[in-house]
């Protein structure tokens, strides 16, 4: 597999100036992706031009919220790889070729990595990135009874994605990741790779608004797909797949 075959997808409302910087970061990859896609999620500032401006192909998705701007971004990509990263990851020089060689083998369906917060203070740092991001892989992998995805920084093979798109919900009130994770179930090949870790910004963890929001949308998106498939099921099928 050559990196002529992934498509990076970053979906995208009002937030231009961190989107510059991300393409930026991969307009200088040590290899360069097929396509860059820039869903316009119905941003009022200049995102779209930005994304133009930078040679990034620009899909619009009207409807609010990452989930369908996301899914869509992954119904337009043309490569065998979608890729996907937020508008304020901050990609290193080799992240598309190690996205490149971490889905080389064609029997995974997903791979993810990790990433830290940038723009927090040192200690504040250290402390949000193991208690949030770390519970956040740890109870999810729980809850999933495998590795979860994460949506800064992951990709996901376009048949994968092909053959479960239907079924992954397409509204603002479920963190689309963990959902994609769900969908994909115990019998699909999802990896973590170290080499994907890369920077994003803070402001997912400032301010108790913004931690309600993400906890509701995280009990929303467990309550939806445990209704369809409970963890206890979810493991004893994982078990099966092992076997």
């Amino acid at each position: 597999m050559t990196a002529r075959t992934v498509s990076v997808v970053i979906p995208v409302h009002d937030d231009a100036a961190e989107l510059a910087e991300c393409l930026r970061l991969l307009a200088a990859q040590t290899v360069t992706p097929l396509e860059v896609v820039v869903v316009d999620n119905a941003s009022a500032d200049d995102s779209a031009a930005v994304a133009e401006a930078a040679g990034a192909r620009v899909v619009p998705e009207p409807r609010l919220g990452i989930p369908p701007a996301a899914a869509t971004g992954y119904d337009a990509a043309r490569g065998e790889v979608i890729a996907r990263l937020d508008a304020d990851s901050r990609p290193g020089p080799d992240w598309v070729a190690q996205v490149t060689r971490a889905m080389a083998d064609p029997r995974v369906d997903a791979v993810t990595g990790a990433g830290y917060f940038h723009d927090l203070p040192p200690v504040l740092r250290q402390i949000a990135t193991v208690v949030y991001l770390g519970a956040y892989y740890v109870l999810t992998y729980l809850a999933l009874a495998h590795h979860p995805l994460w949506g800064s920084s992951m990709a996901v093979r376009r048949t994968t994605w092909e053959r479960v798109r239907d079924r992954v919900h397409r509204f603002d009130d479920v963190h689309d990741d963990m959902d994609l994770a769900f969908v994909l179930g115990p019998e699909s090949v999802i990896r973590y790779d170290r080499s994907l870790r890369l920077a994003v910004s803070g402001r997912s963890v400032r301010g108790r608004a913004q931690l309600a929001r993400r906890m509701d949308r995280a009990v929303t998106t467990l309550r939806l797909n445990w209704a369809e498939r409970p963890p206890w099921v979810r493991w004893q099928d994982r078990f099966r797949a092992v076997r």
